[in-house]
């Protein structure tokens, strides 16, 4: 069963006929089969048309689907022989990012990632993808091994920002996220990031300081949430839709500014309708990332990683 969106509701309605039509039997099979297909071409013909001009609130809504693949089910279907790293060798263990070696294509990648879990138990275990310190300071530990062993990072991003409690701020979240997006500046191996859902804040960035990134095609990827923007300005989070507009968070409008390099096109009625087809997508998009910085020398990647940072302040954006 589909979880659907508000703005979804002719859509659950029309595969609520062609599922009872499915169901019914009798003698006349061949009607139903011949009105199933009829009702299945208008289904496709009104997902390309909901899908084809969604408005930034309902792409943040897309990007924040209960059915979107998480980095967990990237692992399953797009990376093999996945091996987790845990710890910051300082305080402990967050489980909002995982990371570990793994084979992509039968490449060896360090695979790092912000989990948000699926149902209220795993939601909980991995705080809703929103990492704390030791969270960043797993991620620097994991790159900067990557870098010994000279093997690229890949980063999918999935968060809607670091953690904000006292405990994190205690711990030295700022520092933290400051010292990851100076790692993915300084590491002389390649380092793809992939925003596959949410990109919060500088609980992203900590991880999207990349070579190449990517973002899905209904991802969305911001300074702050709509939310958030909405509460300080409007001292209500009811007027999302507002600011969701004027942020110009989706990828269409971040690839236009020229913060990411590509988008990777979803499958028709989005990334949670093929959860499988959308990981390999996701795949093929960083091998080929990948296969365009195989001869580039370490010291020439993090010079180029660290210029195409620079010149969006020098020169600002597109």
């Amino acid at each position: 069963m589909h979880n659907f969106l508000d703005f979804e509701k002719p859509i659950a309605e029309l595969e609520g006929k062609i599922e009872e039509l499915r169901h019914l039997t009798g003698d006349d099979e061949v009607n139903i089969t011949d009105e199933v297909a009829r009702l299945q071409d208008k289904l496709t013909k009104l997902l390309q048309g909901t899908y084809g001009k969604l408005t930034a609130w309902q792409k943040t809504q897309v990007a924040r689907h209960p059915d979107r693949p998480h980095f967990i089910d990237y692992v399953e279907h797009l990376f093999d022989d996945f091996t987790p790293l845990a710890g910051d060798r300082l305080f402990g263990e967050d489980e909002a990012i995982i990371g570990g070696l793994a084979r992509l294509q039968g490449r060896s990648v360090m695979v790092i990632g912000h989990e948000k879990g699926r149902d209220t138990e795993s939601r909980v275990k991995h705080n809703f993808g929103m990492a704390k310190p030791e969270g960043y300071r797993k991620s620097i530990r994991l790159m900067r091994m990557a870098e010994r062993f000279g093997i690229p990072v890949v980063t999918l991003v999935d968060t809607a920002g670091a953690f904000p409690g006292a405990d994190a701020e205690a711990r030295g979240q700022s520092e933290a996220i400051a010292r990851s997006i100076e790692t993915c500046l300084d590491i002389k191996v390649p380092l793809i990031s992939v925003i596959i859902g949410e990109g919060g804040s500088g609980g992203a960035i900590a991880l999207a300081v990349a070579n190449t990134v990517l973002m899905l095609e209904n991802s969305i990827y911001s300074v702050i949430s709509p939310e958030g923007c909405a509460s300080i300005l409007w001292r209500s989070g009811d007027e999302a839709k507002t600011p969701a507009e004027a942020l110009r968070l989706t990828a269409q409008d971040l690839q236009q500014l020229g913060v990411i390099d590509d988008i990777i096109t979803e499958p028709l009625g989005g990334a949670q309708r093929a959860p499988v087809d959308t990981c390999k997508r996701v795949g093929d998009a960083i091998i080929k990332a990948l296969q365009g910085m195989d001869n580039i020398e370490g010291g020439v990647l993090k010079a180029r990683r660290r210029d195409k940072f620079l010149d969006m302040g020098r020169h600002g954006l597109n």
